[in-house]
């Protein structure tokens, strides 16, 4: 079977030296995963091995993989974050998808920040509704979209976003989105177990709930498991049970993965600690000097710009040669000319490697 056409594509990102491969990290310091406070190491040593729980869920919800420990753990995380309702999808990219796919419709208008998440993207593109990106952060541009618009208007954002480790002005996106009548939907992977007193998210910290017509939280991250959860009302659950395709039509999680997101919401709302050395360790490496522009960012996902897919892989080898675990963020995933090695920090690393790693990039 001829195969030309994959082997052109893959030869076309080999010439942009955009071409990706999977690798291993072991040995290294991990300066590269989303586990910000450590749990998924300590998830890890407190796992079952008695097989108490099922490791399939056997069916989709509406069929034979609904149960209780899964409704429990709903209500639990709905409680957390103070909302109505809460639904569970197998992974943040589900979640994206699953609720924005079917519920902006055809006459409606979706806005998103341009540098919004890919998964935020495939699920606008996989509605009927009309959509347009605003430059990041950019209020009045916002503003200016939303006063052209028709139909259902939503407004998407993340709370802090994946590559730069930003955060959006989720107050003022509130005022002007209840000028104009819009739904607020603000995707909180990053924030979740990080932001707040017990990491319950920007926008509980901001006190912003009850203004946002939905926010999805995901667990692959500082929660060191699998899943997500799409908060709203109560209708907006059932909208999501009766038309999202991602949630009907797949094999729900089974309870060894749910029984490790209610052992995360039992954990990491009481890691103050953790949480506070984080933030020493974020301070540590913004003041820090290096000899590549830094973005600025309090949180724990830090960006160093090397322009050039070359030269940021460049810059990346001569880190992981130091056994730091550190990739390079090429193009076309970011802007060209924006290349970044993306480091993220973590409650388990310490200012002994921040320093080292600082060192490195003098």
């Amino acid at each position: 079977m001829k195969e030309d056409f994959l082997h052109k594509k893959l030869d076309e990102r080999k010439t942009q030296n955009a071409y990706r491969e999977l690798k291993l990290a072991e040995g290294m310091i991990d300066f590269c995963s989303n586990d910000y406070l450590g749990l998924s190491r300590l998830l890890q040593a407190d796992s079952p091995s008695n097989g108490s729980v099922k490791h399939g869920s056997t069916g989709s919800r509406l069929l034979a993989g609904n149960y209780p420990l899964i409704n429990e753990t709903e209500e639990l995380i709905a409680a957390f974050h103070a909302t109505p309702a809460a639904l569970i999808f197998n992974s943040g990219y589900d979640a994206n998808i699953g609720l924005l796919s079917c519920v902006p419709q055809r006459g409606d208008t979706i806005m998103y920040d341009y540098l919004s998440h890919a998964s935020i993207r495939d699920g606008i593109r996989l509605s009927f509704a009309e959509s347009f990106s605003f430059p990041h952060n950019n209020l009045d541009e916002l503003e200016e979209k939303l006063k052209k618009t028709t139909g259902n208007k939503f407004v998407v954002t993340e709370s802090v976003f994946s590559m730069d480790g930003d955060l959006a002005p989720l107050a003022e996106m509130v005022t002007i989105c209840e000028r104009y009548g819009a739904h607020l939907i603000v995707d909180e992977a990053h924030a979740t177990g990080v932001i707040g007193k017990k990491g319950e998210g920007l926008v509980q910290e901001l006190n912003l709930q009850s203004h946002c017509f939905a926010r999805i939280h995901t667990f692959g991250k500082a929660l060191g498991c699998h899943g997500a959860a799409v908060l709203g009302s109560a209708a907006l659950r059932n909208y999501l049970i009766n038309f999202s395709r991602a949630f009907i039509y797949t094999t729900s999680l089974p309870e060894s993965s749910v029984r490790a997101i209610r052992m995360s919401y039992e954990l990491f709302p009481h890691m103050h600690e953790e949480r506070d050395q984080l933030r020493k360790l974020v301070g540590e490496f913004q003041r820090s000097s290096i000899k590549f522009k830094k973005q600025q960012s309090n949180t724990p996902i830090q960006a160093v710009i090397v322009p050039g897919n070359e030269e940021v892989k460049d810059v990346a080898g001569q880190l992981q040669a130091k056994q730091f675990d550190i990739r390079p963020i090429l193009y076309p995933t970011v802007p060209a000319n924006s290349e970044r090695l993306r480091i993220v920090l973590h409650a388990f690393n310490t200012m002994e490697q921040i320093r080292s790693l600082t060192g490195s990039l003098q």
